[in-house]
């Protein structure tokens, strides 16, 4: 039998473009959260910022989140935006451990102006822990009801998603996770960004959480930066 995960869901502060900063924010919430998995939301490591460059995974600003893990034996799943083809780049998210970062998931389902800059993803990806097989999203991918059907389809025990929503959308994630936890059968943890980010979004909604498989709410998180929500799967 597998063993139970812990998994935490944070929102740290984010300084826009300032990957350093904000690669240190990440590492103090690894330390805090005290869990298996920490899951962070979209472009966390650059804020939704247009202009932020693409972000390889051997970047030496990453050494304080590798570190951190390697710590305290956490997987990090932070937000970047990764090379694509030719000027386009991906909205991807990063899989940290004590070894490195390598490049877990590429967003499939973009929108607003996000067409401008970066390009859908090739396909639905999970990342397997400890036995647990994490299915990937981000933001507007848990709106899409063909992303969950083929993430499922790949065999996934847990529904992990990184979100950025307005202040005044907050409740918009939470019913996506019930959603998505009830069709399924599965846990569904969110990370939503907390805090101001670039592309108008002055205030964002925070309140990361935690949904088990009936769509009940395990844990929840305030909407201010530096918050994080921690539940134990079985």
């Amino acid at each position: 039998m597998r063993e139970p995960l812990v998994i935490a869901v944070a929102q740290p502060p984010c300084t826009a473009l300032d990957v350093e900063k904000n690669a240190a924010a990440h590492a103090a919430a690894i330390r805090e959260a005290h869990a298996r998995v920490v899951v962070f939301p979209e472009l966390s490591l650059t804020g939704y910022e247009f202009d932020a460059p693409a972000l390889s995974p051997d970047d030496p600003w990453l050494a304080a989140v590798v570190e951190a893990c390697a710590e305290t034996g956490a997987l990090a799943l932070a937000g970047a935006p990764v090379q694509g083809e030719g000027e386009l780049l991906h909205i991807a998210l990063l899989a940290v451990d004590g070894t490195g970062a390598t490049i877990a998931y590429r967003k499939q389902w973009i929108g607003g102006r996000e067409p401008e800059r970066f390009s859908p993803g090739p396909a639905p990806a999970v990342l397997e822990v400890d036995g647990w097989r994490l299915g990937l999203a981000v933001c507007k991918d848990t709106g899409v009801p063909q992303h969950q059907a083929d993430t499922a389809a790949l065999g996934m025990d847990v529904y992990v998603a990184s979100v950025l929503d307005f202040e005044k959308d907050a409740h918009v994630p939470a019913e996506r996770a019930r959603r998505t936890a009830v069709t399924y059968g599965v846990p569904v943890a969110v990370s939503s960004f907390a805090g101001p980010t670039g592309q108008g979004y002055t205030r964002s909604a925070g309140r990361s959480g935690i949904w088990s498989r009936t769509g009940e709410v395990l844990a929840r998180s305030g909407p201010e930066p530096g918050a994080f929500a921690r539940a134990v799967l079985t």
